[in-house]
């Protein structure tokens, strides 16, 4: 597989390569390399990993942290209360607080059996298919909502307001073989819904499950300028190699235009605060300036009736406070870069061409929305683009201008500390891999020629390969 060429930066790091062996060789760690945040990162290293704020914040300013913080592990309690700070939850919602989703700040995972009381960490999206008639909406929601559930199912309410719908999970298994004889079974996801508590749903709507994201690193994700992810797209165009990263362009609340997207699964969200926003709404049921509305659709008169916790629930300063909280959830230093093994691991991940969707390094704005994070040098192992991934792992359900197949290209800093900060190790959108090699062996469509290469891999290269990954 034709691969991008590696950055100068690297070079240092290489041995001269034969002439019959062209995959790259790491023999040393790149200077700064176990820095994925900058000056921001993290020494933590245990399972509060993900709960520490950048590094080079001042005291006062981890002060406004903490501040930040305990609003995003706090409950909100249903309309009228006393606590009138954090009233107004629901009436249908998915959780009650930030912190249950993204627990200890790290990866969701989906329903376990029938005996989990709700999905807690995965939520399902849905939506009608996209037609002419609907351009409008779509040009300012992403997709077309359907007309009783909107574009999120609520598995959760408050009493008086039935739930939209009870979430579970079944598996079916498959088998996959490397070259050298060793098997890997592999499950794919069957969702199931029920207890629908609004009637039926439109035979045509589209699902798409999805697992709460790690937080950390997302203020210096989004201080990555625009023309750098423009510009890898560029390249990736340009090689012509399979590899075709495309931006997506989504609507924008306070600019009130269509500008790029960058987070979520799909790259549907344009920046942090907005991405708060809309968890605010469609996961608690709670109202911003921003947003000053709720989930209820028309159908849904007792979620209509239900009382409001004011106007709007979530005030300015509180949602500010959070913006900076999630802004400066710090990465953690990497481990054993230096490592033999790990070096290894690297020269493999590059021979694969992994690189070239998981771009490792970026060096963020000078204007970043906070000092701290600005003129840092990072590495995300992202290129924030949209990739066609394959039918395996298409959802079938478009976004703004993502289609049914194509997701984000997740960061993967910090994904070696996942069984640590989370307790488990499911990736990918809907939790469906069960460690790290399975989320490989998912990939397909512009990453099959990638997965192709891995399958090649003996024993020692693919636990080289693991190591370099779990470094990270």
């Amino acid at each position: 597989m034709p691969r991008a060429r590696l950055p100068l930066l690297l070079a240092l790091s290489l041995v001269a390569l034969s002439a019959c062996d062209d995959s790259p060789r790491f023999t040393q760690a790149e200077p700064g390399e176990a820095q994925s945040g900058g000056q921001t990162t993290t020494s933590t290293q245990s399972r509060e990993a993900f709960m520490r704020p950048s590094e080079n914040l001042s005291h006062e300013r981890q002060l406004d942290f903490a501040v930040g913080n305990s609003f995003f592990r706090s409950p909100w309690v249903i309309a009228p209360s006393t606590t009138t700070a954090r009233d107004g939850l629901g009436p249908l919602m998915n959780t009650n607080a930030c912190q249950n989703c993204h627990i200890k700040d790290g990866r969701g995972h989906p329903p376990e059996g029938d005996d989990d009381v709700s999905a807690v960490s995965m939520l399902v999206r849905v939506s009608l298919p996209p037609s002419a008639q609907m351009a409008q909406v779509i040009e300012k929601v992403g997709v077309v909502p359907e007309p009783v559930y909107g574009t999120q199912l609520q598995d959760m309410a408050i009493p008086g307001v039935a739930p939209e719908v009870r979430v579970r999970m079944d598996y079916e298994t498959s088998q996959v073989s490397f070259k050298d004889g060793t098997q890997v079974e592999l499950r794919k996801p069957l969702l199931k819904l029920s207890n629908w508590g609004y009637g039926p749903i439109s035979p045509a709507a589209q699902f798409s499950p999805r697992v709460a994201p790690p937080m950390i690193g997302l203020g210096l994700l989004e201080a990555i300028p625009d023309e750098a992810l423009l510009a890898n797209a560029s390249a990736q165009k340009a090689a012509n190699n399979g590899i075709n990263g495309q931006p997506n362009y989504v609507w924008d609340d306070v600019q009130q235009k269509t500008v790029l997207g960058r987070f979520g699964w799909k790259a549907g969200q344009p920046t942090l605060n907005q991405q708060n926003v809309h968890a605010f709404s469609s996961d608690m049921g709670l109202t911003t300036s921003l947003r000053p509305f709720d989930e209820c659709t028309a159908a849904q008169t007792a979620c209509k009736a239900a009382p409001s916790g004011g106007a709007p629930e979530v005030s300015d300063h509180l949602l500010s406070q959070v913006l900076f909280y999630t802004r400066n959830l710090a990465v953690p230093a990497r481990r054993q870069v230096a490592d033999p093994q790990v070096l290894e691991g690297k020269g493999l991940f590059h021979q694969a061409g992994c690189q070239q969707c998981h771009t490792p390094q970026y060096t963020t704005r000078s204007d970043a929305a906070e000092p701290e994070l600005a003129n840092q040098v990072i590495r995300p192992y992202t290129d924030l683009l949209l990739h066609d991934m394959g039918a395996d792992l298409a959802d079938n359900r478009p976004e703004y201008k993502a289609s049914g197949s194509q997701w984000r290209t997740p960061p993967l800093w910090g994904i070696g500390l996942t069984q640590t900060v989370s307790g488990h190790t499911q990736f990918l959108h809907d939790g469906r891999a069960r460690n790290l090699l399975e989320a490989i062996l998912w990939h397909g469509g512009e990453a099959q020629a990638a997965k192709q290469q891995v399958l090649a891999y003996d024993a020692g290269q693919r636990a080289a390969l693991l190591a370099f990954l779990n470094s990270l």
